[in-house]
C-alpha cells in the first residue's frame, strides 16, 4: 500500500513489512518515507488550505457523511484488516468500526456548529458604542501522529474534527499497524480536494520529529507514550499541541460495592484489546474486607476468556501487537512475582499471546503498577480504608481516567472530587468512553482534549472583529 500525498499515490525505494502478530504472516508492505517526502506532504497540505476554506460548512458536512456511508458499506472488510494487523478479536474490531462510523457522524454534525459569539465591549472602559463578535477560524495544517491500539478510531478522532473546521491534514499512522488508516484515508481523498488529506509512513522518530519541528505545520495532535509526548512539547515551538499520552488508571472497589458489577468492570477494562488501552484498568484498589471474595470471583470470570485466532468470533482475547510487547509484559509480571506478588491465574506467554492474568498482593511501589503495563494484567492492590484507596489512586505520574465502585454516594463523590484524573466514573470502569465526551487527562497523561466538539475547539483560533458605531 502506498502513501497518499497531494491526491497521488507515492512509493519509496525502501519498504517495510506489516505482519500479522497472530501468525507472523506478511499482510502488506508500506514505503519508508524520508524527509523530502515529509516536506512534499507539508507543501501539498499548505497548497490545499484555500480549497477547504472556500468550501461551505454544509458541503464539508455532507462530504464527511459520504465518507461515513462508504465506511459503513465496507465495515466488515475494514474490521478484518484491522484484526489482521493489530491482533485484536474480530468482534472488538467490529466495535471499533462502529465507533469510527459514529465519530465521523459527530464530526459531520459539528462542522455546522462552529460558532462565534457577540462580545459586550461596553462592559469595559471606553467600550460604549462598539459592536464586537468573534469568529473561529482553522489553524491551517494539522499533523496527526496516531497509535497502533485503536488505529482507525483514534485517527478519525484527529482528522475528522480537523477537516470539519477546515484544516488540512498530514497523517503519520503507526508503524506497526498503518494499513487500516491508509485505506480509510483513500475514502477521504475520494471526497475532498487533493492535498486535504496526506498520509506518510516510515519510522516515527525521523518523520515525527520533522513534522513537529516544521514551521509550516500549525498543530500537532499526538497519541502515544509520555516520553515521546514530552519531546514533542519541547520541540513544537509556538504551534498548538494536543497530547493524549499514557494512563495508569485506577479502579477503586470499596467494601460496599456490588462485587459482581465491579468484577465485570475489570474484565471489560483490563483485558479489552489484550490490555493495550491507555484508559484500561491498570490498578485494582480493593478494600481488604472484600478483597478475598473479589479476587475469587475475578479469577472465575477471567478463566472464561477464550484466547485464540483473532478472526474466530469465539475468541475474546487476542494477541498483543508483537511478540516483543508480550515479552515485556511477561518480564514485568515475573518481576512483580519475585517481589512478593502472587499470580492467581494466567501469567504465561506464547509468542505474541499473553494469558489474561490476575495478580494479587501487589504493592504500590512495584514496577507493574508504577509504570503503565500495556497488557492483559489485572493487579490487585489491597487497602485498609477509603483514605488509603484515594492516596494509592493518586500515587502515579498519570491522571487519565478512573473508576469507583461503591453504593455510598458520599464516598463516591469524595472519590470523584479527590482522585486526580480527567474523568472519574462512578460504578463504571475507566475504560468507558463515548466519542462525544471530552477525553484527556491530567499530569503526564497529556495536554488538551479530544471528543469531536472539544477537538474542534483545540483546532481553531479565535478572531475578534469590532465595529465602532459612533
Amino acid at each position: 500500500m502506498d502513501m497518499l500525498i497531494g491526491g497521488k499515490y507515492v512509493t519509496a525505494e525502501d519498504t517495510e513489512e506489516v505482519k500479522n502478530p497472530y501468525d507472523g504472516q506478511v499482510i502488506d508492505t508500506v514505503p519508508i518515507a524520508h524527509l523530502q517526502t515529509a516536506q512534499l506532504a507539508i507543501d501539498e497540505a499548505n497548497k490545499a488550505k484555500s480549497s477547504l476554506v472556500e468550501m461551505s460548512a454544509f458541503k464539508i458536512s455532507n462530504k464527511l457523511l459520504n465518507v461515513c456511508e462508504k465506511l459503513t458499506q465496507n465495515r466488515e472488510e475494514f474490521a478484518k484488516l484491522l484484526t489482521l494487523e493489530v491482533g485484536k478479536p474480530i468482534n472488538e474490531s467490529l466495535v471499533e468500526l462502529d465507533r469510527s462510523i459514529e465519530t465521523l457522524k459527530l464530526a459531520a454534525e459539528e462542522a455546522k456548529r462552529i460558532y462565534g459569539e457577540s462580545v459586550p465591549l461596553d462592559a469595559g472602559l471606553n467600550g460604549k458604542g462598539f459592536f464586537a463578535f468573534t469568529q473561529r477560524l482553522p489553524l491551517g495544517v494539522v499533523a496527526a501522529i496516531t497509535p497502533f491500539n485503536y488505529p482507525l478510531n483514534l485517527t478519525i478522532h484527529k482528522i475528522a474534527p480537523a477537516i470539519a473546521c477546515k484544516n488540512t491534514v498530514i497523517v503519520k499512522p503507526p508503524t506497526e499497524a498503518p494499513l487500516t488508516v491508509m485505506k480509510f484515508c483513500e475514502l477521504l481523498n475520494e471526497e475532498f480536494p487533493d492535498g486535504v488529506v496526506n498520509v506518510i509512513t516510515g519510522y516515527g522518530s525521523e518523520i515525527g520529529d520533522y513534522l513537529v519541528c516544521s514551521p509550516e505545520i500549525d498543530k500537532i495532535s499526538f497519541t502515544g507514550s509520555v516520553t515521546t509526548g514530552l519531546m514533542i512539547s519541547q520541540k513544537a515551538g509556538m504551534k498548538k499541541v494536543t497530547l493524549e499520552l499514557g494512563g495508569n488508571d485506577p479502579l477503586v472497589v470499596l467494601k460496599d460495592a456490588d462485587i459482581e458489577k465491579a468484577v465485570k468492570g475489570v474484565i471489560n477494562g483490563a483485558f479489552l484489546n489484550a490490555g493495550q488501552v491507555c484508559m484500561g484498568v491498570k490498578r485494582i484498589i480493593v478494600e481488604e474486607e472484600i478483597a478475598d471474595e473479589f479476587a475469587k470471583k475475578l479469577v472465575g470470570e477471567t478463566e472464561k476468556l477464550v484466547m485464540g485466532n483473532p478472526l474466530d468470533k469465539t475468541t475474546t482475547l487476542g494477541t498483543l501487537i508483537s511478540e516483543k510487547a508480550a515479552m515485556q509484559v511477561e518480564q514485568t509480571v515475573d518481576m512483580a512475582v519475585k517481589e512478593g506478588a502472587k499470580i492467581l491465574t494466567g501469567g504465561k506467554r506464547e509468542g505474541a499471546f499473553y494469558e489474561a492474568t490476575v495478580i494479587d498482593n501487589v504493592k504500590p511501589d512495584m514496577d507493574l503498577v508504577v509504570n503503565e503495563t500495556f497488557g492483559p494484567v489485572a493487579p490487585i492492590i489491597r487497602v485498609k480504608s477509603l483514605d488509603e484507596a484515594i492516596e494509592v489512586a493518586n500515587d502515579t505520574e498519570y491522571g487519565l481516567q478512573a473508576g469507583v465502585f461503591t453504593s455510598d454516594y458520599s464516598a463516591a463523590m469524595r472519590c470523584a472530587n479527590e482522585i486526580e484524573a480527567g474523568t472519574v466514573f462512578i460504578n463504571k470502569q475507566s475504560t468507558f468512553r463515548t466519542d462525544n465526551m471530552p477525553f484527556g487527562g491530567f499530569k503526564n497523561s497529556g495536554v488538551g482534549k479530544e471528543g469531536i466538539k472539544y477537538a474542534v475547539e483545540e483546532m481553531t483560533k479565535t478572531k475578534l472583529i469590532g465595529l465602532n458605531l459612533r
